[in-house]
């Protein structure tokens, strides 16, 4: 007698060292405490973390030089606080022009 083919499927899918086999994968995919969706996740945030830290050394290094400018010469230090704080001399006016998307 010939066996067809989905009585040698259901021979193979009620094997117990197939069904062990997965149910230990669900298990560790899933249900285990370092299982493999919260280990992908982990990496994801720990990616994003490593972007973090290369963007704010790279700041950290501009922020430097900047304060290195503005220490050794004066007139940096008069250009910045024009522009970024507003401030003015004694005896001039001061116009600020924003931009719609800036005013916000």
């Amino acid at each position: 007698m010939k066996k067809t083919f989905w009585h040698r499927l259901g021979s193979f899918l009620i094997n117990k060292y197939f069904l062990c086999i997965v149910g230990f994968s669900v298990w560790i995919i899933f249900f285990d405490q370092h299982n493999l969706v919260d280990r992908y996740k982990s990496k994801q945030h720990l990616d994003q973390l490593k972007a973090d830290t290369v963007f704010y050394k790279s700041k950290i290094r501009s922020d430097r030089e900047a304060i290195k400018l503005l220490k050794t010469d004066p007139h940096n230090l008069e250009r910045f606080a024009r522009e970024k704080y507003l401030m003015k001399a004694p005896d001039e006016d001061v116009f600020v022009i924003l931009k719609k998307d800036e005013a916000k």
